[in-house]
């Protein structure tokens, strides 16, 4: 005789499955139009209406659900970086490669900030990242790595609008990147020579390249 938690556990990797879908479309659709409403989104992920409010009784439910997933993707990315103290500008490239990786997220989460998500709960999801771009940029700015014409959070905003338009830029299709060319323009941005910029993105591109291969 089958056990009930035996025979339950493929409709629970069913829902699990479902969600995951659910999520993954909304991403991609309100990504291209935070209009999108949560029929579009249950025809993208394959489900039907019914399945998708099983799952988020409505659009505040599923846009706070993509909030939690993009936060914890920030934190793992500002996480995985090595706990060792290195020159600023080389901390600072590795932060922008291992966030390069959830962009998409990062700006979804600003599109969805005017309408949905309201100002303060995205400062909230992004604030690790941001909080760690500042003190790498404050670091670098004494050292004389940086430019000092700005504060820290104020070069960090501009650096960021940057990232996101370069990502817009490939999302488009205007330009390719893994990462490492926004690297490469974000320390430029934040003063620091272009042939030291390209060299340092460069070096540290190849170091997590490497220890991906190697994970």
């Amino acid at each position: 005789m089958v056990s009930k938690s035996v025979a339950r556990e493929p409709v629970r990797r069913n829902a699990r499955s479902n969600r995951a879908r659910i999520l993954a479309a909304a991403r991609q659709e309100l990504g291209r139009n935070p209009e999108v409403t949560l029929e579009e989104i249950a025809r993208a992920a394959g489900v039907v209406r019914r399945t998708l409010f099983g799952h988020f009784p409505g659009r505040a439910a599923l846009v706070e659900a993509l909030a939690e997933e993009a936060s914890a993707a920030l934190r793992d990315a500002v996480a995985s970086r090595p706990g060792v103290t290195e020159p600023p500008e080389r901390a600072f490239a590795r932060l922008v490669l291992a966030i390069w990786p959830v962009g998409d997220r990062y700006r979804l989460l600003l599109a969805l900030a005017r309408q949905d998500l309201g100002p303060e709960r995205v400062s909230e999801v992004l604030s690790p990242a941001r909080a760690e771009a500042a003190a790498i940029l404050e670091r670098g700015q004494g050292e004389g790595v940086f430019h000092a014409q700005l504060p820290p959070a104020v070069l960090n905003a501009g650096l960021e609008a940057l990232t996101l338009s370069l990502l817009e830029s490939v999302n488009a299709g205007a330009w390719e990147d893994d990462g490492t060319g926004t690297a490469v323009a974000t320390l430029i941005a934040a003063g620091v020579p272009q042939d030291r910029a390209v060299g340092v993105a460069e070096a540290v591109a190849a170091e997590v390249r490497a220890a991906a291969a190697d994970a």
